[in-house]
């Protein structure tokens, strides 16, 4: 088994394409086969070495790693031969300086017969002719997740196969290299599926077997139509600078259009590539939902270790200066403790724990109207007193001195508690308030209780 992902260096890699590789992917680890990453950079003027870098270095993050790596553009020898062999046989023609196959009625081959599932042959043509011995009437293959499909041939014009400036068209650079590379299957976005037929016509003419071919459903909108930028279809590099974890967006694309079965969502890859199988995605496009997805990467955001979680997050504090390689990590990881189970990506982090590395913190303007309008300085007055006091100072000796200060003065604890974590953090949700006293530490504590001001 030898499949291919094929991106042209002539943007970023996106969503789309990423569960284009993905899919390609999991099918060869899953049949023990080879994951060829094949770079289409023909297009010399629109092919960027930024792009080719981010693309690479997508897949690697995204832990799609290849067994093989090839660049077209490095093959053009190759091309130009086998043009000039179609030239050689009268199978093609010139026109200037371009090269143009003739779509000529291919010789008589057995009609397809009834195929289904994976261990269906590879596509061949149907050359049924007119009744008059005419050309070739109908190409048509069977598509591993759609079915026979049928294309009339008659509709296809001759295909250019070299350009007049000495560079392959797409189709024909295809042919050449999934040939040449022994690529047992296609298996790429539905769009290309008016690609093959021409692709199909081909490869009969240079006498190569044509694969297996598998069209993938688009990825659409959660409004329906296709996906648009607001509905996700953003580079992986954006993903992973909104905070995602790459395991948790390789589940998330495994999902929009394959199921693993027993309606699980969080998917290991161990336990899906045992279950892989391109009879099981679905025809239909599959809907993008951004809530999904940060709803699978919370789940892994949780399950992950918190020391890995520190190292990632350690670059994006230095870059913010919050915190240097020299930062205490057992202090860094418990406040990443504090939050781990409020964080939807790893960019939360920096909302939910500004308060821990800034000074002074900026105070919820909302917040502060709700919390801090009542005068409580005599309160926290009281409360700094008694927490400096403290010996050892930890979440439940804080909050033993607090319950007894309300007590003392007769309120309730929720009268105290929201004013305390609005002066502490700036806003009026968190985690619980008595381990953030204990993260945020004793003196910064009674520091920040201290310097409050209240607005009547």
């Amino acid at each position: 088994m030898r499949v291919r992902f094929a991106p042209s260096p002539t943007g970023f890699l996106h969503i789309g394409g990423a569960r284009t590789a993905l899919f390609n992917w999991m099918y060869a680890r899953s049949q023990n086969g080879k994951f060829i990453l094949r770079i289409e950079d023909t297009d010399l003027e629109r092919s960027k070495k930024e792009y080719l870098d981010e693309i690479l270095d997508s897949m690697q993050w995204l832990g799609l790693q290849w067994d093989e790596l090839y660049k077209q553009s490095d093959r053009f020898p190759i091309y130009r031969e086998y043009a000039q062999k179609l030239l050689g046989e009268d199978k093609a023609y010139k026109d200037g300086e371009a090269i143009i196959l003739k779509m000529s009625a291919p010789p008589i081959v057995p009609p397809l017969s009834e195929r289904r599932g994976e261990t269906s042959p590879p596509a061949d043509l149907d050359a049924n002719k007119a009744a008059d011995g005419g050309p070739l009437q109908i190409i048509k293959w069977f598509d591993l997740i759609r079915g026979e499909i049928t294309f009339d041939a008659s509709e296809i014009k001759d295909q250019v196969l070299m350009k007049s400036d000495g560079s392959p068209t797409y189709s024909f650079a295809c042919v050449v290299d999934d040939a040449l590379m022994e690529i047992s299957c296609v298996i790429r976005g539905e769009d290309h599926i008016s690609n093959t037929p021409k692709q199909l016509a081909l490869y009969h003419s240079l006498g190569f077997k044509p694969p297996k071919f598998a069209h993938l459903p688009l990825i659409m909108g959660e409004e329906g139509g296709r996906m648009s930028k607001r509905h996700g279809a953003t580079a992986v590099t954006e993903y992973r600078k909104m905070g995602f974890l790459p395991e948790a967006v390789v589940n998330y694309l495994m999902l929009l259009g394959w199921s693993p079965g027993n309606n699980q969502e969080i998917v290991k890859m161990a336990t899906a590539l045992k279950n892989f199988s391109i009879k099981k995605i679905n025809k239909a496009g599959a809907a993008f939902s951004m809530e999904k997805l940060e709803w699978i990467n919370s789940q892994y955001i949780k399950q992950t270790d918190t020391a890995a979680l520190v190292a990632l997050l350690r670059p994006l504090l230095a870059q913010r200066g919050w915190a240097d390689e020299n930062f205490d990590s057992a202090k860094l990881e418990n406040i990443v403790n504090l939050f781990k189970a409020r964080m939807t990506t790893l960019q939360d982090f920096f909302y939910w724990g500004e308060f821990l590395f800034v000074d002074p913190i900026t105070i919820d303007s909302e917040a502060r109207v709700q919390y801090l309008s009542q005068d409580r300085a005599k309160e926290f007055k009281l409360l700094g007193e008694r927490l400096r006091e403290i010996p050892e100072f930890n979440a439940a000796s804080a909050e033993s001195v607090f319950r007894e200060l309300v007590a003392k003065l007769g309120i309730a604890s929720s009268e105290l508690v929201h004013p305390v974590r609005v002066a502490l953090t700036g806003k009026s949700v968190g985690p619980g308030l008595f381990e953030t006293m204990a993260v945020l530490g004793k003196d910064r504590t009674v520091k920040r209780l201290s310097e409050t001001v209240f607005h009547g």
